[in-house]
């Protein structure tokens, strides 16, 4: 690029525009702006577009708790309003926070998830699991990065058991974020149009490597030596184009992700448990001990190991369990509705 010269404006196919999008356009929304949303606030919402950022508002009965970075919306030009929210092509959800069971919305119409973690003791299974099914259960291809390569004694065996995890895992890449080779690694599934998000723990490295392949300044903190923990360094989810062509989601670092509705994903990740499940003597089997358990066999026999069956378990406990709170919600948000509509009907009803 010649200095002093501005980057081209991004097309609609540099922001991950598809005919799976366009094909949503009715006749009479010619007019109106596609922008892909890149930042979300309490009231408002930024969204890009070949002409550059739009700072957008929401129309009545939208609020900022039902889009996500990533998503796709048709905007009015002549107020910035949000007139409507594209179907996506995938979206990244997990249990909010707090006693309420509700879904939020992490990150939308990814392509690629890249699961942060580090050679070392942040090193977990049952975490790594976790982030798996939910890329699974949105149809994402989950790649797992694991940082501190350079500091481990053997980091082919972490990215081994990586890999054992499940074959649906894409791909395992076991590096040095501040290594100039770490973004080559990261480079094959960062192309023109295509969307990728990086989730993990805090201070394994991801905002080096967000840092590099985006060419931002986000601050960088590094790991407790102590307990391999680190400190939050992203506070908000917030999308960027990357100047060699593609686009990035980087998301806070989330220490703990409780799954909802991700019986699919759970399922795919464990799809091997799940075949073995199907032949057990009992169609109502628990897998606990009961007799003519295929998995109680396997694990017996040193085919299955007992701590990752027992994760499987967990997480279909805590899937069925949310999925029954919701339910549970959903029934009496309905019981509401229909008292507020008979009130006001009586309210509303001439007296006699």
């Amino acid at each position: 690029m010649v200095r002093g010269m501005k980057p081209a404006a991004p097309t609609l196919a540099d922001l991950g525009w598809s005919d799976h999008f366009a094909r949503q356009i009715a006749a009479d929304e010619a007019a109106l702006l596609p922008l892909r949303l890149i930042g979300i606030q309490r009231s408002r919402a930024t969204g890009l577009g070949p002409d550059g950022a739009l700072t957008l508002h929401f129309p009545p009965g939208l609020n900022s708790g039902e889009v996500a970075v990533g998503d796709w919306v048709l905007a009015d030009p002549a107020n910035a309003r949000i007139v409507r929210v594209l179907a996506r092509r995938s979206l990244l959800t997990r249990k909010a926070a707090g006693v309420e069971v509700r879904a939020q919305l992490i990150a939308a119409n990814i392509d690629t998830l890249f699961i942060v973690s580090s050679c070392n003791a942040d090193f977990n299974p049952a975490r790594l699991e976790r982030y798996v099914a939910l890329a699974l259960e949105a149809g994402v291809a989950p790649v797992i990065v694991l940082t501190k390569a350079d500091l481990a004694a053997d980091p082919a065996d972490y990215a081994t058991r990586a890999q054992a995890l499940s074959p649906h895992i894409a791909a395992v890449l076991a590096l040095n974020a501040t290594a100039p080779e770490a973004l080559g690694a990261l480079r094959p599934w960062c192309g023109p149009g295509q969307t990728v998000a990086f989730a993990g723990s805090s201070g394994v490295g991801k905002s080096t490597l967000v840092n590099g392949l985006a060419g931002l300044a986000l601050a960088t903190q590094g790991i407790r030596a102590d307990d391999a923990k680190g400190r939050h360094t992203t506070t908000a989810r917030s999308l960027h184009l990357m100047p060699g062509g593609g686009l990035l989601i980087d998301m806070p670092g989330m220490r703990e992700l409780a799954l909802i509705d991700a019986t699919e994903g759970i399922a795919e990740l464990f799809d091997d448990l799940e075949a073995l499940a199907a032949t057990c003597r009992f169609r109502d089997c628990a897998h606990d001990g009961e007799p003519g358990c295929a998995l109680a066999t396997e694990v017996a026999a040193g085919r299955l190991d007992a701590a990752r069956l027992a994760r499987w378990q967990k997480l279909r406990r805590e899937d069925r369990a949310t999925s029954i709170s919701q339910q549970e919600a959903r029934r009496k948000d309905r019981a509401f509705g229909r008292m507020v509509k008979a009130a006001k009907r009586v309210k509303a009803a001439p007296p006699e």
